[in-house]
């Protein structure tokens, strides 16, 4: 009786205790199950973050990556619309570029557009084209043909803006005197051609800046034969490959030392040469 009593006051204390036990196992069960899978979330969200963090700056990069102007003195009026919308007529062409006579629909003003071919520039986004950029357009004399603007678009097409000069260029000038129509002024003209070239390229040269392709045809003519220098610094935006032709095609017209043809690039003493010749061209009437 006595044995009977013990063993179900045993049973009595060692069922709430055992029935506490299983709940505390079970709980304890539940909260690892619930850490290991909030853990492994958590862990695959750490994993898959910086994937969707790229994908991410992707969009955003190719949303953002929009045209760019700019624009220096005399080409306050241009505008991205302006430029693309412009009708354009093709007035020279080479390896690297085209020319564009475009008259600006808003302003009426006519203006030259350059394109530089996408595989002969300079990528636009290193500091060096940058600053070449910003270097050609402060350039400003009476006898250098000035950059208005300069437009990159969202394709990498670059293009620089000039004013319009519609007499013509040197060597137009120079087939025209010897053609025999010979005006009283002649030698004054050709005077004051020369010196303009001269002032031009001593402005360049003192800001530390070569032309590399000084020939009659880049000197434009105003009205009353003041020249323009165009087409300085031109190489600079090129790549390699590109800058060569320019500086071979000047040599192959004999605008290039013959002392100085295995040079690779332009310098003073090329520019010094080429102004020699077409001061020649200028006496002799033979271009």
């Amino acid at each position: 009786m006595r044995k009977s009593h013990l063993l179900k006051l045993l049973l009595a204390i060692s069922l709430p205790i055992t029935f506490l036990i299983i709940i505390a196992i079970t709980i304890i069960f539940i909260f690892c199950r619930r850490r290991t899978e909030t853990e492994t979330n958590e862990a695959q969200h750490d994993v898959e973050s910086p994937y969707e963090k790229q994908d991410f700056s992707d969009d955003v990069s190719s949303e953002t990556e929009e045209e760019e102007l700019s624009i220096f003195h005399g080409g306050e009026d241009l505008t991205i619309c302006d430029i693309l919308d412009a009708p354009g007529e093709v007035i020279g062409k080479s390896s690297y570029g085209t020319l564009y006579k475009a008259t600006l629909q808003r302003s009426g003003k006519v203006r030259v557009l350059r394109f530089l071919r996408p595989l002969c520039a300079v990528r636009s986004d290193s500091k060096e084209f940058n600053d070449v950029v910003e270097l050609l357009g402060f350039v400003r004399h009476d006898n250098l043909v000035p950059t208005l603007g300069f437009y990159v678009g969202d394709r990498g097409e670059k293009l620089m803006i000039h004013p319009f000069f519609g007499s013509g260029n040197l060597s137009e000038f120079i087939k025209f005197l010897a053609g025999g129509d010979i005006d009283a002024h002649r030698w004054s003209n050709i005077l004051s051609i020369t010196i303009g070239i001269a002032r031009g390229l001593d402005l360049l040269h003192t800001g530390m800046i070569v032309h590399g392709n000084l020939k009659s045809k880049n000197v434009l003519l105003e009205r009353g034969f003041k020249p323009r220098v165009s087409d300085f610094g031109l190489h600079l935006l090129l790549n390699f490959s590109a800058g060569q032709e320019i500086l071979e095609a000047s040599a192959a017209e004999g605008y290039k030392a013959p002392e100085l043809i295995k040079m690779k690039e332009a310098s003073k003493e090329s520019d010094v040469y080429s102004f020699g010749v077409i001061m020649l061209e200028l006496v002799s009437g033979d271009v």
